[in-house]
């Protein structure tokens, strides 16, 4: 597999969703602001999101990918018929599971948001926002079929329609707002709010045809039959269960945050939010496209007993994602105030709100690199379908993010929320590695320590160059268009020529392996 390749396309297929994400959270922070009724929408929209990427994305994609690989194993160049068999059986036990999970939330949904929103004492429990989180509820079930399509299209190494997908829920979201400003509704929050959900809906049913169109493309039929549990379902459910904790860290997490959340002041919710969406570019450019790329390739070498070829491609992994991830941290670390500003300040979103998301996306960006590392390490588990032993750094990871929670909040708010969350992601990091090291699955080897003490060093000097040279735009930030994006480009473009200048010379980029990457390989084993 070409690792360098295939963490391409992924990269960047997501690279142009998150450039319309971007687009959608600017007409949003204009438009909605830091308000009760952005809380109420955040709320809706994060409800069913948390849900797809702990079940849907993390949890399924982490158990499915490796038992449907040995069904392709099997299968060799016939058609598939192993492999699509299983598909079906598990599509058949799914969808009912989905759709009585899905009936049995929008009936709890008043309870959900009451002990969201503090026990209903944060004023967020309201007939509109209870109305918006069911509306946007149905959006799991869809995207959650949508999550078996792409495993198997991921699984053949089909990547770039999966990474694609996203494009359609933020494009949904930004049309329903222009038809807001377009209709003259814009004025009205609960207006924007409700459009807003009903795009989220249609853009599940808009994605799951999207892959599934892909899925028949690619040579796959799929027929809903009676459920029956078979031993590989069975085998499924056993994984899926333990991958939740495993997988699922950020998004468990998430739901613990949420439930702080609602204890803060209103606005809390949007900051986090907007603050996330600056955290979730390199995260998913990086983190999410590793870690996709390479569980297959994991799977392969450890199903042909290729110690040695599993170890090289976990290891050009790391190398890749610190490579790109330090610096992505250390400049959003320097660069929050003014990347915030550029992007949300105007509207509703007023200086206030760009010094609370500012303070956020600081302490979020500190867990970034641990973040990526853990989406690297973690299929090191998964492909030896060993989905139990990440259960338990999950579980001292949760701890340890709950207690910074209760202690950091009362003195830093949502920002000590946030970075309650890095240090507990850094926490798991350690956890995963300490494991496979321990069990002679991986070890960092002292020329790739040597290459990551040289990645860290061009980062503080490109951090420095920011800290200095961000001061001088501080009149552009807020401005007009046009001198918002010349500001950032300037910004942006001095730390990343500082930064990759010195990680050519130093050595931290090594050039062999580069060109290593990006040589194709004509079967896993080369």
């Amino acid at each position: 597999m070409n690792l360098l390749k295939s963490t391409g396309i992924i990269g960047g297929m997501t690279l142009i969703s998150r450039i319309f994400g971007f687009v959608r959270d600017m007409m949003l922070s204009r438009l909605l602001g830091g308000s009760a009724m952005g809380d109420a929408w955040q709320i809706a929209f994060q409800l069913p999101n948390i849900f797809r990427r702990l079940f849907a994305e993390g949890a399924f994609s982490a158990a499915f990918v490796p038992l449907f690989n040995k069904h392709v194993a099997q299968d060799g160049s016939r058609d598939h018929a192993s492999a699509q068999r299983f598909a079906n059986e598990t599509l058949s036990v799914f969808v009912p599971v989905l759709l009585v999970f899905s009936a049995l939330m929008m009936l709890l949904m008043p309870w959900a948001i009451w002990l969201i929103d503090d026990f209903g004492q944060g004023g967020r429990t309201t007939p509109t926002s209870i109305a918006l989180a069911r509306i946007a509820f149905p959006y799991l079930g869809l995207i959650s079929v949508m999550t078996l399509f792409g495993a198997i299209l991921n699984s053949i190494s089909r990547f770039a329609a999966v990474a694609f997908a996203p494009v359609l829920l933020n494009l949904c979201m930004i049309s329903a707002m222009l038809l807001a400003i377009w209709n003259g509704s814009s004025g009205d929050p609960e207006a924007v709010a409700m459009a807003l959900a009903w795009s989220v809906t249609l853009a599940g049913v808009l994605q799951m045809t999207w892959l599934y169109w892909h899925a028949r493309r690619a040579g796959f039929r799929f027929a809903l039959k009676r459920p029956r549990l078979t031993g590989d379902v069975r085998q499924l459910g056993v994984l899926i269960l333990p991958a939740v904790f495993g997988a699922g860290i950020y998004q468990i997490s998430r739901f613990i945050d949420l439930f702080f959340l609602g204890r803060l002041e209103e606005g809390s919710f949007v900051f986090l939010a907007l603050a996330d969406r600056l955290n979730q570019l390199p995260l998913g450019i990086i983190g999410i496209a590793l870690g996709t790329a390479i569980l297959p390739a994991l799977s392969r070498f450890i199903a042909l007993d290729d110690a040695g070829g599993a170890q090289r491609v976990q290891s050009n992994a790391i190398e890749l994602g610190l490579l790109l991830t330090v610096p992505a941290a250390v400049g959003l670390y320097f660069a929050a105030q003014p990347l915030v500003s550029a992007f949300y300040f105007g509207g509703k979103f007023g200086a206030d709100d760009v010094a609370a998301t500012s303070a956020v996306v600081a302490m979020l960006v500190i867990g970034l690199p641990a973040y990526v590392m853990v989406k690297v390490l973690t299929p090191g588990f998964f492909a030896r379908r060993d989905t139990k032993t990440p259960v338990y750094t999950a579980g001292i990871s949760m701890l340890v993010n709950i207690a910074l929670n209760l202690a950091l909040i009362p003195m830093l708010g949502v920002a000590g929320l946030a970075l309650a969350g890095s240090i507990a992601a850094w926490t798991n990091c350690a956890l995963l590695y300490a494991v496979l090291h321990r069990r002679g699955h991986f070890a960092v080897e002292p020329d790739l320590w040597t290459r990551i003490g040289r990645i860290a060093l061009s980062a503080a000097a490109m951090g420095a160059a920011i800290h200095f040279i961000a001061p001088l735009g501080a009149a552009w930030y807020g401005a007009g268009a046009g001198a918002r994006v010349v500001s950032i480009l300037a910004l942006v473009g001095t730390g990343a020529f500082v930064y990759f200048a010195l990680a050519w010379l130093s050595g931290a980029i090594d050039r062999s392996k580069i060109a290593m990457l990006t040589r194709r390989q004509a079967n896993p084993t080369e």
